[in-house]
């Protein structure tokens, strides 16, 4: 059993900056790939930025610049800073680990809501 666990959001001004935090639990092996996606109201779930084990990043063109990923491999974590916010960043975010090898799985958390606006 693998459980994952955001925390962070909440309402910030357009400009301001925002850091989450995703924490992974249970059987995790080694090799895999953490990361965050965004799913607006009326829009579908997209990928904001995934790191793997080994450091490589990958970033949606929309936040490349102002968001970084970044992990933690001994205590399962991956966070999200995220500065120079838009209100088109509004959205739940949602932490996710992908395992590639062992037991393979997807696992995702329950979502934390990031409101940027005046």
């Amino acid at each position: 059993q693998v459980q994952v666990a955001e925390s962070g959001g909440g309402l910030v001004q357009p400009g301001g900056s925002l850091r989450l935090s995703c924490a992974a639990s249970g059987r995790i092996f080694s090799m895999n790939v953490m990361g965050w996606y965004r799913q607006a109201p009326g829009q579908q779930r997209e990928l904001v930025a995934r790191i793997t084990s080994d450091g490589k990043t990958n970033y949606a063109d929309s936040v490349k610049g102002r968001f970084t990923i970044s992990r933690d491999n001994a205590k399962n974590t991956v966070d999200l800073q995220m500065n120079s916010l838009k209100p088109e960043d509004t959205a739940v975010y949602y932490c996710n680990i992908i395992i590639v090898v062992g037991s393979p799985g997807v696992y995702w958390g329950q979502g934390t809501q990031v409101t940027v606006s005046s």
